[in-house]
Parts: C-alpha cells; structure tokens; sequence
C-alpha cells in the first residue's frame, strides 16, 4: 500500500477545472447507480472497435470512457490522485491548456492500451490514464515538492520524484506482468497508466522546454 495523502506544493489560483472533472465523475457515478449496469459497455473504449471498423462512436468512447467508473473504489482512488496532484499541474499549465492536457493523456492510455491488445473485446473505463499523465506532468514540473504518503501503515515524508518513481515502477512492473495474461482479461489495463505517464512527461517536458526558449506560451 503507498498511496500519497496531500503535497505540500501551494497553488496561486483555485484548481476549477481539477474541481469540476472531479464533480464530473462523481457526477457520472452516481447517473449509473440510478440508471443501472451497462455503461463500461456503453462508454467504455473497445479496442477492437478501434482497429477493426471505428465509427464516430467509437472515437467519441476515447472521451467518455474517462469519466465511467466500475466501482466506490476505482472511482475514490482515481480522484484522490487527482485531487492530490492535479491542482498544481492546472496552476502551471493554466485552465484551458490542462483541460487540452488532461484529454490528450487519456487519449494517449487509450492507445498504448489498444496497441498492446489490439484484439480486445473487452471495455476499458476510468480516469486512471488521465491522471497517470497528470502524475507525469507533476514530476516534471515539480520533482523536489513534500508529498506526505502512507506506505504499508507508515507515515512518510518523501520528495515527489521518490513518490512516482516508485508509483511508476509499479505500473511497469505490473504492466509486463499482465502480458502474459492478456487473453484471461486482467482488471486493470496497467499499460494505459504506462502510456499516460510517458505522455504526460513529454507533453509537459515540451511545453517547459518551449516556455525557456521564449516562444510566446497561452495561459488562461
């Protein structure tokens, strides 16, 4: 267990989109207890779809299979990374861009997913490879912040690169772990954290990299 409890990072502005994707999923979650079973089905992303016959549908499963949880747990767990690192990577990158970035994540788990099982029928949900990129984006920007953690039933202080190095480790290693047991249709889809978490780091990594030459950034 190493799950991290609040950063000690202050922002200078309110994190409203960080607020409202959180309320969205909430939002989204309590719909499908009202309403019944069938959103991974309906929202979640196919891989198969995407690489047999894609329809508009299908494309638009990219987007909406981020905000549709299967369960108390995977949606708590989802939004308190979010919760915990999201604010100050909306603080840097401003509330239209991250917005842009937190999709663009997503989109980019999907497809390291899709690309590893091609064939799966199987309905990915969850705002898990989102996130990993915002955790992405987080280290880059921030590698030296506090980030107080709960590691077994141990109260750590540590810096934030230690925190998702080890929380990246993780992924992998549990990510080439579940290639050889693809075809039993394991729960989590391990490499779409992976693909998410790359792509955070570059997409980040480049925007910093542009900002330092002097190239005119947007901000909102």
């Amino acid at each position: 267990m190493f799950i991290p409890l609040r950063d000690i990072n202050p922002t200078a502005r309110r994190p409203v989109v960080t607020w409202t994707l959180i309320a969205l999923s909430i939002a989204v979650f309590v719909y499908q207890l009202f309403t019944g079973a069938g959103f991974a089905e309906e929202w979640g992303v196919k891989a198969a779809e995407l690489t047999g016959n894609p329809g508009i549908q299908s494309y638009s499963r990219l987007i909406t299979s981020m905000f549709v949880h299967v369960g108390w747990l995977h949606l708590i767990g989802n939004l308190w990374f979010l919760h915990v690192f999201g604010d100050n990577v909306e603080d840097a990158l401003g509330r239209g861009p991250f917005i842009a970035f937190y999709l663009a994540s997503g989109i980019a788990a999907v497809a390291t997913h899709v690309a590893i099982d091609p064939m799966s029928k199987l309905p990915m949900v969850g705002a898990s490879g989102a996130i990993a990129g915002v955790l992405g984006g987080y280290l880059v920007l921030h590698p030296k912040a506090r980030v107080v953690a709960l590691f077994l039933v141990f109260f750590v202080e540590l810096p934030a690169w230690v925190f998702l190095f080890v929380w990246f480790g993780l992924q992998l290693v549990n990510a080439f772990y579940s290639l050889g047991h693809v075809a039993s249709g394991g729960d989590v889809a391990f490499f779409a954290h992976v693909g998410g978490f790359v792509a955070g780091l570059a997409m980040v990594f480049a925007l910093r990299r542009r900002s330092q030459t002097g190239e005119p950034r947007t901000s909102s």
